[in-house]
């Protein structure tokens, strides 16, 4: 994995972080009402829902992968989930309130059991079949990218994932300045340029399938 892919999976994983969702409050809730210890335990449990996804996206797909991962209508088909996930967030009319209730789905307990709470982070986020789409598209296009590499691919992803849990370190940290600040117009804005960058970045990995890299290339530098 080259320093570019590098850069590309920090950013990923940054940007991941700060997806608007059940999983995003209860985070903070969790911080807020149990500590930072807490927090993390209940953050390990979404990382680790994530790796599950990951998994499964890969290994399910991996004898597809195989047989066209020279296609470059590979590209197409993964900017195309990345377009149709990115249009989701867009246009999903889910505010603070509803949030926050969908979050209180699962009640924090009065005692810190770290179990469960690891355990809840895992199901909140494995729950949501958005974050399996989006894995699926990153790893029908990160793969043939990467040529597919199995090593290249497991520090690919291991990054972005490092870079997530990193950077919820930072949201739990401030999470009392983060709780005032997220008020619905923030939410509404964060959940626009969110669904906008994976757009953008959908139709990029959509052109790769139809333009030379080497052209793609110099167009992003």
């Amino acid at each position: 994995m080259d320093i570019y892919d590098f850069k590309n999976a920090l950013i990923i994983g940054f940007f991941m972080a700060f997806m608007i969702g059940p999983v995003f409050f209860m985070l903070i809730q969790t911080s807020i009402l149990k500590g930072a210890r807490a927090a993390i335990v209940f953050d390990l449990g979404v990382i680790i829902g994530d790796l599950t996804f990951i998994l499964i996206a890969y290994y399910g797909s991996r004898p597809l992968l195989e047989k066209i991962k020279d296609d470059p209508r590979l590209f197409f088909i993964g900017g195309l989930v990345l377009v149709i996930y990115g249009l989701i967030t867009y246009f999903n009319k889910e505010n603070k309130k509803e949030a926050l209730e969908s979050a209180k789905i699962i009640e924090v307990p009065i005692k810190n059991n770290y179990l469960k709470l690891f355990l809840k982070g895992y199901f909140l986020n494995f729950i949501n079949i958005g974050v399996l789409a989006f894995w699926l598209g990153t790893v029908l296009v990160i793969g043939p990218a990467l040529k597919m590499d199995q090593t290249a691919i497991f520090w690919y992803f291991g990054t972005i994932l490092i870079s997530y849990f990193v950077t919820d370190l930072g949201k739990i940290v401030l999470a009392k300045k983060l709780k005032n600040k997220m008020t619905p117009r923030v939410i509404y804005r964060v959940k626009k340029i969110m669904g906008i960058i994976l757009i953008v970045c959908g139709v990029f990995l959509m052109l790769k399938g139809f333009i030379p890299s080497e052209k793609i290339d110099k167009l992003i530098q």
